[in-house]
């Protein structure tokens, strides 16, 4: 059993350390909303009052928030980094640009604590059923210490390197792939709509061919709802591109698909579509073009 800080319990934090309790861990979190806070409790955790309260006597300190500016506050301005033991370990799971987390890791390690750097990707569905995967750059030894929690998270936990600031470029160049797909797919069924072929059987005849792709499987039956249960918002795109671009700047790597990916999630978000389902950036392209596939 490890003692677990967990902060950030929002839809994927929580399902994440309902599953730690389930593995046997003992879990104290913490979130701004008190009803998560609540709800770890009923799954036998433990809620605290502050992230500071969080790490106290935690051996591991989880940070499943939104993005590094968060990170920096829980953990130098909360006073969460004070609190957690000297050789405790902070595992930040977010996905933050690359450079970030190397500036995070290089305070936590200055304090006499240890860094995971262990970024996420399968979002809701991944989290509720512990399947994520899990891309951990750390020293060995410390990446070890936090196996048996990353084990509880994930069903795929990957050493990547040994640098803080690997896992993030790792899961870098995921979303890079995940949203450059997700916005093609929406492309290719906004030039089918436009030209009046029936959509659930492009679905079929693409999601046969070599044009099938995850993302195709995944996200095309929802592009052809108009308001689809979301799993991932547009939102978290427009963030997780704007890190994809950022890192391509710091790399000097040009990155032209990625832009224009991200052009068109923030497009969608801008027309007041940001918390509907990351499909759903097929809109901008409905308003671009005209039409939209009938419902199958």
């Amino acid at each position: 059993m490890v003692e677990i800080g967990f902060v950030g319990l929002g839809a994927m934090g929580l399902p994440m350390a309902r599953n730690l309790v389930a593995r046997g861990h003992r879990v104290r979190g913490f979130d701004m909303r008190p009803a998560a806070g609540e709800a770890l409790a009923a799954a036998g955790g433990e809620a605290a009052a502050s992230a500071a309260e969080t790490a106290q006597g935690a051996e591991v300190l989880v940070l499943m928030v939104v993005n590094a500016a968060q990170a920096k506050a829980v953990l130098f301005e909360g006073g969460a980094l004070d609190a957690l033991a000297p050789g405790g370990v902070v595992a930040l799971m977010a996905t933050c640009p690359p450079g970030a987390v190397e500036a995070i890791a290089a305070r936590v390690l200055a304090a006499g604590r240890r860094f995971v750097d262990a970024p996420v990707s399968g979002g809701v569905v991944g989290a509720v059923g512990g399947t994520l995967t899990v891309m951990a750059a750390a020293p060995r030894e410390s990446f070890e210490a936090v196996r048996p929690a990353l084990e509880a998270i994930g069903d795929k936990v990957f050493h990547v390197g040994e640098r803080p600031g690997q896992g993030a470029v790792v899961k870098t160049v995921n979303q890079l792939l995940c949203g450059v797909h997700i916005a093609v797919v929406a492309e290719a069924f906004s030039l089918a709509a436009k030209v009046g072929v029936d959509a659930p059987v492009m679905l079929e005849i693409l999601g046969g061919s070599s044009a099938a792709s995850w993302m195709l499987k995944d996200r095309g039956p929802r592009m052809l709802e108009a308001e689809p249960e979301v799993t991932s918002a547009v939102d978290i795109f427009v963030k997780d591109l704007g890190i994809v671009l950022e890192a391509g700047r710091e790399a000097k790597a040009a990155l032209p698909l990625a832009a224009v990916a991200h052009q068109l999630f923030l497009a969608t978000s801008g027309r007041g579509d940001g918390a509907a389902d990351d499909s759903q950036v097929i809109r901008t392209y409905h308003a671009m073009n005209g039409g939209r596939p009938q419902p199958g």
